[in-house]
């Protein structure tokens, strides 16, 4: 088989067959074909797209260019949870110990983060110790032992998505939903899980902007996993405000341990009830929506998720004391306050423009090698629509320097608006499994 060949047909807009795919894929692997020679192929996947089947294909390629988690000697339905990410989502650090603690085996495989702030793995690694390289080994027997475990992907799971995303950061191709869909749903696949819950989110302060794309990518995403063998829950999300209060790094792991104690702002509770939810209806702890807000309910005031949690962290080499001790995170060294320049209703103009604070601050990062600040951030302290008087505290910068801090506040500030009257705004959660709510 000829490589050219296959670039060509791409380019042309044609379909590739399965034979071809696993060319390309196993090729690539094993250092046969040239980076150049993928490069083009991934700019005409860019602009000539792939059909589902074409796409499914690409999916299965590369989740089986390595390692796949055996999961299937721990008794039960396996969930996994995946969100395409915004500013301030912490929700992976909440529904994980919620349903775990109600009974369904979690086996959680995180990234790190590009932009406003880190991943999932970056926020947890603001916990002194705590361990995201665990082995296949060690993951599995976890889950098997407590139901419960977060970690990275190794360098043995879908090797040929990291090497792909890698060339598609440098060549302009990140932003093709068949190539975003089929990198995440390899590694969801090698992953080993049963049912995944998926949260695609929509607005300025995701990846998916408009509402027609976040439906596209969420239908695609469902249909590969449907053709794997998995079942399949796909909610949509609003992220045109952050999610809760706190953005940046170990301040959203704070939030997630007081939202596991019961407190939580409205905009958490209701996405991080959602997803919870389905988890335990997907994985048979809960016959209906009802049933399974019950069980978030009583897991939360019971105090069960919470010790999920806090036993996750101490089998991972993390210091749980973190959950009654929070001076136990890192501290950022300077804190100021925004305050409101006038009277009347906040609304936030750009959420990107948030998380673009926490970039300027140290919290986010350009490359996937740089060095990030687990103790900066934002402490937001009024939601869009409030009604804010003149001098109200807005928001609190944690800040490295005083040079950082002001540079943050002047990209707060030019990501919000005070007006005289009170915007409407739409569902925060508008659409599951294709149906709108």
């Amino acid at each position: 088989m000829n490589f050219i060949d296959i670039i060509e047909k791409k380019r042309d807009g044609l379909k590739l067959t399965r034979e071809e795919i696993r060319f390309f894929i196993d090729g690539y692997v094993s250092g046969n074909i040239p980076d150049y020679q993928v490069s083009a192929l991934l700019m005409a996947i860019y602009l000539k797209g792939c059909d589902n089947e074409e796409t499914y294909e690409l999916t299965m390629a590369m989740a089986e260019s390595g390692d796949r988690v055996d999961l299937s000697g721990i008794p039960g339905i396996k969930v996994d949870k995946h969100s395409t990410g915004g500013v301030g989502d912490k929700v992976s650090m909440i529904v994980g110990p919620i349903a775990a603690a109600g009974g369904v085996p979690v086996a959680k495989m995180s990234g790190r983060g590009l932009g406003f702030t880190g991943g999932t793995l970056d926020k947890l690694e603001s916990i002194s110790g705590f361990r995201v390289d665990l082995s296949e080994e060690e993951f599995v027997r976890q889950v098997q032992e407590m139901g419960y475990s977060l970690i990275g992907q190794s360098k043995e799971i879908a090797p040929a998505d990291k090497l792909l995303y890698a060339l598609r950061d440098v060549t302009g191709t990140v932003g093709c939903i068949p190539l975003i869909a089929s990198s995440i749903m390899s590694k969801k696949i090698a992953a080993g899980s049963d049912a995944i819950v998926l949260e695609v989110t929509h607005g300025t302060g995701a990846f998916m902007k408009t509402e027609e794309d976040a439906k596209k990518l969420a239908s695609i995403m469902m249909d590969i996993g449907e053709r794997a063998g998995l079942k399949m829950v796909g909610v949509l999300t609003d992220m045109n405000e952050p999610l809760g209060y706190a953005v940046g790094n170990s301040l959203e792991v704070i939030e997630a341990i007081e939202a596991l104690k019961g407190s939580m702002l409205p905009d958490v509770k209701k996405v991080a009830y959602e997803l919870a939810g389905d988890m335990l209806i997907a994985g048979g702890k809960a016959s209906d929506r009802e049933e399974a807000v019950s069980t978030v309910k009583r897991v939360i005031d019971s105090g069960e998720a919470l010790e999920k949690f806090r036993q996750m962290i101490a089998r991972q080499g993390g210091d749980p004391r973190v959950i009654d001790d929070q001076n136990l995170f890192p501290q950022a060294p300077v804190r100021i306050e925004v305050n409101a320049s006038r009277s009347g209703y906040l609304d936030v103009t750009s959420c990107a423009g948030i998380g673009e604070c926490v970039k300027i601050l140290g919290g986010g990062r350009m490359t996937k090698e740089q060095e990030i600040d687990l103790s900066v951030g934002l402490k937001l302290c009024r939601k869009r629509g409030d009604r804010v008087e003149e001098g109200d505290k807005l928001c609190e910068i944690h800040a490295l320097s005083e040079e950082d801090a002001a540079l943050a506040k002047d990209q707060y500030l030019a990501s919000v608006n005070i007006s005289d009257s009170r915007k409407e705004y739409g569902e925060l959660i508008y659409t599951i499994n294709g149906k709108s709510v």
